[in-house]
């Protein structure tokens, strides 16, 4: 499918942004035959972009079609700025400077000065120091124009704001910079895998972290800051350090309860990865009261008013959710949950990422073996191992292939078993990187056909015992959070189901986090 990018944005348009703009074109007195509202009318009405059905309608010869299309987009953005769901404060200030901008060309510098005096407190209250900064340095070239009493003491006010907002925005984006570097290595690279990486990424962290006093920084800052350490924190794989800064990173939020509405994106991420890693640390109570708080916000902010704000709630409530029910071993509590995921997966599938799917897919396909519903765990795995057209994480894709044998053995669909086996085995032997419990599941799944029933149990004993050495080991442990191969082992040694077990080790687990968190 072409992704032509005016295409793309009508397709995102809700009922009431699509009645705004028919609307605004009404107000700006616009022809009803104009080319470019019969061309948003064709484009509305597509399924798939065609430029040949588009040329079809007569509406518009070929060479004309780039510069119309050009023109419908800005007419679409220009209604959308002027929606009230869209107006956030950092176009509001955007408006607002220009608007000064045009007072000073006109020279009516008293109007622009005022103006700009109320934008600039309005800035610096809801922490847009870029913007404020702006705002100061078009006061110094009006104030150089019109003379004023007290320019002297003006001209010492505006210098002083000056410098004080640009050592804060160069300390923003050395801050911004730094969490960037460490995210894009955590996407590519993904967690460290041994002691030489884990030194290269800590001298990178300490050596591009500015030296900072956090009481003397504002708001935005602050979140620069501790988005820094939560992604150095997960790169190392420090999870009790990724939620002590996902904490402060959260409650800064709700010590300025006024900026969720400013920045919600950055309050879902930050509950995000407050949620993840007390799944990782296995905390249920904390877990629930970090969620609620969550909900509570979302409602009170009417997140569900916008797509996007809606599609990531979504993903990231239902998505940590699950997790959690995988740590405490409640798998019957996610019978619920799966309606609403697959719900989700279809309202927001053109605003979820294709990774992410696929991921969901993984986690209801792990709900269900762990409900010891084999046959749907293997249908939702297939989505993702048929899916040739999407290139995902090999860690993703290497659980799923060997959790699809774990679904297929327990099942007892022993009659393709050995083409499975040979299938992601060499699968499994292509992947670049591998932790060493990767290469000990290989060997057992390459041993797997040659092994006769009374012989299992030894099998399962032996491979326990070899990945059972791995359990703490600070490189190794992230691969049994895919896919926790040691409770199933165990249920096949003690004849438990695999809940039992993880519920089992959860609640020690608990125990032992109390005093720690």
């Amino acid at each position: 499918m072409v992704k032509d990018n005016l295409f793309v944005l009508i397709k995102s348009l809700s009922k009431s942004e699509k009645r705004q703009f028919k609307l605004y074109i009404g107000r700006l007195g616009a022809n009803e035959n104009a080319k470019f509202i019969n061309l948003f009318g064709v484009l509305e009405k597509m399924t798939r972009y065609d430029e040949d059905e588009i040329l079809h309608k007569k509406i518009v010869t070929k060479q004309q079609l780039s510069n119309l299309k050009a023109h419908l987009y800005k007419q679409i953005l220009a209604s959308l700025r002027t929606n009230p769901v869209h107006k956030s404060i950092r176009l509001q200030l955007r408006e607002q400077l220009d608007y000064a901008t045009i007072l000073y060309n006109k020279g009516l510098y008293p109007q622009s000065l005022k103006l700009l005096e109320r934008a600039k407190t309005m800035a610096l209250k809801f922490d847009e120091k870029l913007i404020a900064y702006e705002i100061v340095e078009l006061e110094k070239v009006i104030e150089s124009q019109y003379i004023t009493r007290s320019l002297t003491n003006r001209t010492e006010q505006l210098v002083t704001q000056a410098d004080s907002l640009r050592h804060q925005n160069q300390i923003a984006s050395q801050l911004s910079n730094l969490s960037l570097q460490l995210y894009e290595q955590l996407i590519k690279t993904g967690y460290t895998k041994n002691d030489d990486e884990y030194r290269r990424i800590t001298q990178f962290f300490y050596k591009n972290l500015p030296v900072v006093q956090l009481d003397q920084l504002g708001f935005r800052e602050r979140l620069w800051y501790f988005k820094a350490h939560v992604w150095y924190s997960f790169l190392t794989q420090d999870f009790l350090s990724c939620y002590r800064y996902a904490t402060k990173w959260v409650n800064l939020f709700h010590e300025h309860p006024e900026m969720i509405e400013v920045h919600p994106v950055f309050y879902l991420k930050g509950n995000n990865y407050l949620m993840e890693s007390l799944t990782l640390l296995k905390h249920p109570g904390k877990f629930q009261k970090v969620l609620s708080a969550l909900e509570e916000n979302a409602n009170r902010f009417e997140f569900d008013k916008n797509v996007n704000l809606a599609t990531l709630l979504f993903l990231y409530r239902l998505n940590n959710q699950m997790n959690f029910l995988f740590s405490t071993g409640e798998f019957e509590s996610g019978k619920r949950l799966i309606p609403e995921v697959l719900a989700g997966i279809d309202n927001y599938k053109d605003r979820i990422d294709p990774h992410h799917i696929m991921l969901l897919y993984y986690k209801v396909a792990c709900l269900y073996f762990g409900l010891m519903d084999y046959e749907k765990c293997i249908f939702y795995l297939k989505k993702i191992i048929q899916n040739r057209s999407l290139k995902m994480r090999e860690d993703l894709l290497c659980f799923s292939r060997v959790l699809n044998v774990f679904a297929h053995y327990e099942a007892g669909f022993d009659y393709h078993m050995d083409a499975l086996l040979r299938d992601t085995y060499k699968f499994l032997i292509k992947m670049d990187e591998m932790y060493e419990v990767q290469k000990a599941m290989i060997r057992f799944l390459r041993s797997l056909g040659d092994i006769y029933p009374h012989e299992l149990k030894g099998a399962f004993q032996k491979l326990h015992k070899e990945l059972k050495g791995y359990e703490n080991d600070p490189y190794e442990r992230r691969a049994f959070l895919y896919l926790d191969v040691l409770s199933w082992l165990e249920s096949k040694l003690q004849n438990r189901p695999v809940h039992e077990i993880i519920k089992d080790k959860a609640q020690n687990s608990n125990r032992k986090l109390r005093q720690t968190i």
